[in-house]
């Protein structure tokens, strides 16, 4: 069953640390129901972004809506029950379980009068299942490799349920195959349950591929917003990462790929190749 939408956005917001202001003056939308990806140069703001969208920073200014309501004035286990978020560097508490460390996905829906059930059960078997991690179930998180710690943690954020999901790097400390996998997972929790995702990704062709929406932001603020198509441009890729590329068309997916030319690269561009660069 898909449930209606989740709506997040926010308004001239301002976000930052002590004095520096990190995000500048930003109006952004996630689309409901979709996927999208942010992308930036390191230090660009995506993860400080994300984190002022998950009420974890207070803005500077401006404020973040979770259904049209200032997500500051809302209960915080209402906003835990919408909005599920997994940080870029989690910590679990030492010596706690696969099993114990995913099923605190479902505190939110905890409560004096609610205790555990079966769904809650459900729930985290679900979770550990579609990340593959149903055999570390009984392991200590403490000695896990990185790759399973990330796959633990995406199932705890999975088990919590929410209609609106962000995550910062989540295929960090995975090898190809795993990043794949993850971004699979969850494009298809995306079409099966209409959840609303965004994902901060370092991996601009990854992006393109599994996001039907993507920001490109820069020194705080966003530079591009769109279809992926539309968006990834030699010019962007030069403006925001400050490299010279050729944008061609994903071969598997059809989605643009961009191809980095560096001094050799160029040199060896047919001319045809050359031409066809995005001013």
């Amino acid at each position: 069953m898909i449930n209606l939408p989740a709506e997040l956005g926010a308004e001239e917001l301002n976000l930052g640390y002590a004095d520096r202001t990190i995000v500048k003056g930003l109006c952004v939308e996630l689309p409901a129901g979709k996927v999208t990806m942010i992308v930036g140069a390191n230090a660009c703001g995506k993860s400080t972004l994300l984190r002022g969208l998950a009420r974890l920073l207070k803005p500077g200014s401006g404020h973040v809506t979770l259904d049209g309501k200032d997500i500051h004035r809302l209960p915080s286990r209402q906003v835990a029950r919408r909005l599920g978020i997994l940080p870029q560097t989690p910590t679990a508490p030492e010596g706690i379980t696969v099993a114990e460390l995913v099923g605190r996905g479902r505190s939110p829906h905890q409560g004096w009068f609610r205790q555990w059930t079966a769904a809650d059960d459900d729930a985290v078997a679900t979770a550990l299942m579609v990340t593959g991690s149903q055999d570390l179930a009984e392991r200590t998180v403490d000695e896990l490799s990185g790759g399973q710690r990330q796959r633990v943690w995406i199932a705890m954020a999975l088990a919590q349920q929410t209609d609106i999901l962000l995550l910062d790097e989540p295929t960090t400390y995975l090898d190809l195959a795993h990043q794949v996998e993850v971004l699979e997972l969850l494009t298809e929790l995306n079409r099966s349950r209409g959840t609303t995702i965004a994902i901060v990704l370092h991996d601009l062709n990854l992006a393109a591929r599994y996001g039907e929406h993507l920001i490109a932001m820069k020194n705080g603020r966003i530079v591009a917003a769109g279809v992926p198509g539309e968006v990834v441009t030699a010019g962007m890729v030069r403006d925001v990462f400050g490299m010279e590329s050729v944008i061609i068309h994903d071969p598997v997916a059809g989605t643009p790929m961009v191809v980095p030319v560096g001094g050799r690269g160029r040199a060896q561009l047919p001319e045809t190749v050359q031409a066809a660069e995005v001013a």
